[in-house]
């Protein structure tokens, strides 16, 4: 999936891909950053302007994202759900940082169908 984000400080689109989950109509991702000590820049930028568009295959949606964090009840289902998308990597990245790993969870409001 590529996610487009718009730089918290630049206003310039930022451009990530990223491995995702599918919640239902949601698309999940983490800001795992391979594991390093910080965040990856992409997630302080939806902390920023949550509005995202997303390019999965050849559809692009826009949609909203959302920060879950680990005290939240729906982490550790979407923590599962991610780390079995990556073949348990995500479990990795956490062992190798201090830091809780965030998800974040975009919820699509429409979608272009490529062709």
């Amino acid at each position: 999936m590529v996610m487009f984000t718009t730089g918290r400080h630049s206003g310039k689109q930022r451009i990530s891909v990223l491995i995702y989950g599918r919640d239902g109509d949601r698309f999940v991702v983490a800001a795992s950053n391979d594991g390093l000590d910080h965040h990856p820049g992409w997630f302080f930028n939806v902390q920023v302007d949550p509005a995202v568009k997303l390019q999965v295959a050849r559809n692009k949606l826009a949609g909203r994202a959302q920060v879950v964090e680990t005290s939240s009840p729906e982490y550790s289902r979407l923590w599962a759900l991610m780390n079995a998308t990556n073949h348990g990597r995500y479990d990795g990245y956490q062992s190798k940082t201090e830091r809780s790993i965030p998800l974040v969870v975009v919820t699509p409001s429409s979608v272009e169908h490529g062709t």
